[in-house]
């Protein structure tokens, strides 16, 4: 247990501050149980670790774990935190809590017998919190980590600090955005190299290798974080990375299921189930038609990967710049507004606002009929009358 107190101790001093992601100023940090999910690779580790290093508490106060770690082969979570806390800890954060059995149940009871202690914990996207023993969801404030942003991104790349929107305000006529940025503010200036490299915080490593990492990262999520859903066969492992290749290359992707079937080797019962485990592992977005049921089996009107980056990553050729511009738009919406497919425009967005996304060339005709409808175009600077800008969707958070 001491190397597991040393290990923390040099993980929080070794932590940068000097960026931090969208998520660290919404959370509740004052609730006694709280829950981050999010995919691998976005950033939920140093989120915690930041701050737990801006508390600037007493070493023995504070404690960061990681469940994979071998020293949970053969010691309980309980057990360990006990002596954490008999240590002097308030607060501790365990991290991969999805790489340990019966992890909500222990963080049941440990929330139960300790009231005066804190726990963070973070997991993999794939868990589903409401369905773990214990029934953590009543107890636990969940919050979900997404990619950066194209705002993030110009933070963590260029440190350039800029404002965030939300959607009602990019759509109020009243506003004028030129006014919400500098001069010298070029906003298509790093655009493409976001849409590239720019979702996952790891780029800024190895950027040379960052593609081959993602395809690397895609093949541990499937093969590993995956085998945590319920009803998930790890057996299909291969067949699901085929599914996803296969999607990659003709995203947005209206889905056939005999054909998908034909070419992946799955039976097409069971495509719509594959489809929604690479939904909920967040490497695919499935768009549902507006008004439907977004019921588990129902086949979805489209099939995006779920960021630009993944597209960029598995396509075997550079991919249209439509495809781009749809799945970067779908992204940074999704989660935080209602995004479906209309049958009119490419996107209905909380079930009131419509958009259709093109290049320069895009006019009104298809939106002429509609009252809340509005032409997004990739290569804008600003507004001009009822045409908006692609890139200023990647400030809303």
């Amino acid at each position: 247990m001491e190397e597991l107190l040393e290990l923390s101790e040099e993980k929080i001093l070794n932590t940068a501050l000097s960026f931090k992601r969208h998520l660290f100023s919404r959370i509740n940090w004052t609730n006694r149980l709280i829950g981050i999910k999010g995919a691998r690779g976005t950033g939920k580790t140093t989120l915690v670790l930041q701050w737990l290093k801006e508390l600037n508490l007493k070493k023995n106060e504070t404690v960061y774990v990681s469940l994979d770690d071998l020293y949970f082969t053969a010691n309980t979570l309980l057990t360990t935190v006990r002596k954490f806390r008999q240590h002097g800890a308030k607060i501790v954060v365990l991290d991969e809590v999805h790489k340990y059995p019966n992890w909500a149940k222990e963080i049941k009871n440990l929330y139960d017998r300790y009231t005066d202690l804190k726990i963070i914990f973070t997991g993999s996207s794939v868990i589903d919190i409401s369905r773990q023993e214990g029934d953590l969801s009543r107890r636990a404030l969940i919050y979900e980590l997404k990619g950066m942003s194209y705002r993030e991104f110009l933070d963590f790349q260029y440190e350039k600090r800029l404002p965030v929107f939300t959607l009602e305000q990019l759509l109020d006529p009243g506003l004028n955005l030129r006014t919400q940025f500098d001069e010298d503010f070029k906003p298509l200036e790093f655009f493409q190299e976001y849409l590239e490299y720019g979702y996952y915080p790891f780029f800024k490593e190895d950027k040379g290798g960052y593609l081959q990492r993602l395809r690397q990262l895609v093949r541990f999520i499937v093969e590993y974080d995956m085998a945590e859903l319920k009803g998930f066969d790890i057996r299909h492992a291969k067949k699901m990375l085929q599914l996803l290749y296969v999607v990659a290359q003709s995203v947005p992707f209206k889905p056939n299921i005999n054909k998908l079937a034909e070419k992946t080797g799955i039976h097409r019962n069971s495509i719509n189930n594959y489809l929604y485990f690479l939904h909920e592992a967040k490497l695919v977005e499935l768009l549902h038609q507006a008004g439907s049921s977004m019921a588990t089996l129902q086949k979805p009107e489209k099939i995006y990967m779920e960021n630009t980056n993944l597209l960029f990553a598995l396509s075997e050729s550079p991919p249209s710049k439509g495809t781009v511009r749809e799945v970067f738009f779908n992204n940074q919406l999704s989660g935080q507004y209602k995004v479906t497919h209309s049958p009119v425009t490419d996107f209905e967005v909380d079930n009131k606002y419509s958009f259709e996304i093109g290049g320069q060339s895009k006019g009104r005709k298809q939106i002429a009929s509609l009252s809340k409808a509005w032409v997004v175009k990739d290569d804008l600077e600003y507004p001009v009358g009822n045409a908006l800008p692609l890139w200023i969707f990647g400030f809303l958070y």
